[in-house]
């Protein structure tokens, strides 16, 4: 019974105004994703340039996220930290996907930056919520 209503609470999450706020930020981020992974592939190599894309861009992705989707104080650095490792899962899953469709298959930088944004985009939006701005969670309902 625990589970099922810990999944209905995940569930819920995803169906929320926050979840659509996140996913409006994410388009934000993986545009700034694309474009500094792809101007790092000028001078990197091509998974190399991903991560530091995808570091750059994950400053700009907390400050907006702070303010629109969680509604707290932006610089918190144990929140910061907090958000970071909440991104780890989401950061798994879009190198493999890196690696597996654009060095293994060939495909196009840009569709493949693209996608692997897309899909870790749930699995990040519950990590963030239930672990980085957890205070928060607590105090409303």
């Amino acid at each position: 019974m625990e589970l099922k209503k810990k999944m209905g609470k995940y569930a819920k999450a995803l169906i929320s105004g926050e979840f659509i706020r996140f996913v409006m930020i994410g388009v934000v981020n993986v545009m700034s994703n694309t474009l500094l992974s792809s101007v790092y592939a000028v001078w990197l190599q091509d998974n190399l340039a991903f991560i530091c894309g995808y570091g750059s861009s994950l400053g700009l992705s907390y400050l907006l996220n702070s303010k629109f989707t969680f509604h707290s104080e932006a610089i918190c650095w144990s929140r910061f930290v907090r958000f970071a490792v909440s991104y780890v899962p989401n950061f798994v899953i879009q190198n493999v996907i890196v690696i597996i469709f654009m060095n293994m298959l060939g495909w196009n930088r840009i569709i493949v930056y693209g996608l692997a944004a897309v899909i870790g985009v749930p699995v990040t939006f519950v990590c963030v919520k239930f672990f980085a701005f957890k205070k928060q969670l607590l105090l409303s309902k």
